[in-house]
């Protein structure tokens, strides 16, 4: 398996490490729950070197990545991040990602561990020529930082004003930040507040050194895989290939906002408007459960006796103390405070709809 640049880090705290797409990986350091409320209440630090990161650049590069992706670059100016699937032909989607603007016709685009041989060759096969398109990814460590003392703590190790960074923009070339040059970027998958940091493949163990170092006194506690699902699943932010995937739009997932029709032309535009003009699909719902039970992904979801959809992601909610899961119905079954079902070995557990997402900073 591959190893981030920071295993000796998570092997020296002790933390239990997996395979996860193919990168030997930290899925809980202390437990989840403890891990998940630090990130909720304090401070969360998180390795997510695995991160794919493709470079694309040269005359055309903007009005090429505008056609292949969903959301609109074309006004997004040098310093901005921008959400977006990635879809295909038929409407699937190939991954979802964000696109740094870097400046003119320079972009890097940061797409899922799992997907990045694939969307390096979608990408390239698009490619006109004069675009360059590299994969970039073994020169770049990601380490995140998420929580309400996010700020607080990163700012102590730069003089880059990060209260004047806006949500999804950066700032690069940060010289002073510890193990720099590096990206500075208000982003995140948690539903706080918080930043993602890109810097050289090398030196993310000093600056996950540094920020243990500035952070601990705050309460910063490590994070591995297990709390980054829950509480992206808190913020009912989509994972691929559960809520997004080759067989599920960005429509069916609830990504409508990502969807800029207006644009002009982009893969999947025709059969994404088919799918939108005929309201004939399955949609991402939120269910909080009334009765005891864990829902999984996979589980069937029921309205009484009949099986309408299934499960996405769930599991019990650490911060908000509930048993949630995200789920594909038919649209007629998504209004909150619908009652439906969810089986569960054997038996059902009642669950309703509930407006998403289950958590929204205060």
């Amino acid at each position: 398996m591959m190893k981030t640049p920071l295993y000796a880090q998570h092997e020296a705290q002790k933390a239990r490490l997996v395979d996860f797409a193919g990168w030997e990986m930290p899925i809980q350091y202390t437990g989840i729950i403890a891990e998940h409320n630090a990130a909720r209440t304090r401070a969360g630090l998180f390795d997510v070197s695995h991160m794919g990161e493709i470079a694309v650049s040269g005359p055309g590069a903007g009005a090429f990545i505008n056609g292949l992706v969903t959301n609109d670059i074309g006004k997004a100016k040098p310093g901005r991040a921008v959400y977006s699937p990635l879809c295909m032909e038929g409407g699937g989607t190939v991954d979802d990602l964000l696109v740094y603007v870097l400046g003119e016709d320079r972009y890097l685009l940061v797409v899922n561990a799992a997907n990045t041989e694939k969307d390096y060759a979608w990408i390239r096969e698009h490619a006109p020529a004069g675009v360059a398109v590299e994969n970039v990814s073994p020169h770049y460590a990601q380490i995140a930082i998420q929580g309400p003392k996010a700020l607080t703590i990163l700012q102590t190790l730069t003089k880059t004003d990060l209260d004047a960074i806006r949500y999804y923009h950066f700032v690069q070339d940060v010289a002073d930040i510890p193990g720099g040059p590096g990206i500075i970027s208000r982003t995140g998958y948690t539903g706080e507040d918080g930043f993602e940091v890109y810097l050289p493949w090398d030196n993310a163990p000093v600056l996950w050194e540094a920020l243990l170092t500035a952070g601990t006194p705050l309460g910063l506690a490590p994070v591995g895989l297990g709390a980054r699902d829950t509480l992206r699943l808190e913020a009912a932010m989509p994972l691929y290939g559960h809520e997004l995937s080759a067989q599920i739009t960005p429509l069916q997932a609830g990504l409508d906002r990502f969807v800029k029709f207006d644009k002009g032309d982009f893969i999947g535009r025709e059969a994404l408007l088919r799918q939108r003009e005929s309201g004939d699909y399955t949609r991402l719902v939120g269910l909080t459960l009334t009765d005891r039970g864990i829902p999984r992904a996979g589980y069937p979801v029921l309205s009484g006796e009949t099986i309408i959809g299934t499960v996405t992601s769930g599991g019990q909610a650490p911060y908000l103390e509930k048993a949630i899961a995200l789920a594909l119905v038919p649209a007629r079954y998504t209004e909150p405070g619908t009652e439906l079902a969810v089986g569960i070995r054997g038996r059902t557990a009642r669950a309703e709809v509930t407006a998403l997402p289950f958590y929204r900073r205060g």
